[in-house]
This record gives C-alpha cells, sequence and structure tokens, in this order.
C-alpha cells in the first residue's frame, strides 16, 4: 500500500486514506464515544504481517485487523473491520 494509505470501514462505509481515517475518528471522539475493552485473540504472525482480532462484548460476530510492520517496528493499520455481522437478506 503506498504511503498515506490505509483503508478502515466505520460503522458501515469504506474509509480511504490516512486523512479520511484521522478526520473519521476525530468525528468519532468529539462525539464522545465509549469504547468496551476487549481481550485480544492471539495474534497471527507472517514476516511484516498479521492478523489480529478479538471477540466483541457488543454482540457483533467478530473483529479484525490486518497490520504491517513498518521498518521503525511500528505497526500500520492496512484493514480494519471492526464487525462481522451476518449478511441480510
Amino acid at each position: 500500500m503506498a504511503a498515506g494509505g490505509g483503508v478502515g470501514e466505520f460503522p458501515c462505509r469504506e474509509t480511504v486514506g490516512r486523512e479520511a481515517i484521522r478526520a473519521l475518528w476525530e468525528k468519532v471522539l468529539a462525539n464522545r464515544a465509549r469504547f468496551e475493552q476487549e481481550q485480544p485473540l492471539t495474534t497471527l504472525i507472517s514476516g511484516d504481517i498479521a492478523l489480529t482480532s478479538t471477540p466483541p462484548v457488543d454482540g457483533a460476530r467478530a473483529r479484525a485487523q490486518v497490520v504491517r510492520r513498518e521498518p521503525d517496528g511500528s505497526w500500520l493499520r492496512l484493514l480494519d473491520q471492526p464487525k462481522f455481522v451476518p449478511p441480510t437478506g
């Protein structure tokens, strides 16, 4: 993924790019969203790519994120699916 990239879905629309994701979280935090802490499941790591997940406390089926290790050792979130729910229709 090119610099400045990143893809997230919150709540039910795709948000692409660092600035769009930053703006989204500014709006979320301005509305004082409350997040319950969720215990992480085992992180699966393959080289510089990892899959993280948590069993959600809010009734959603699962949460998952794909991250990439950056040259400085930090992790950059590439894909963020905050909830998996059964399809409707």
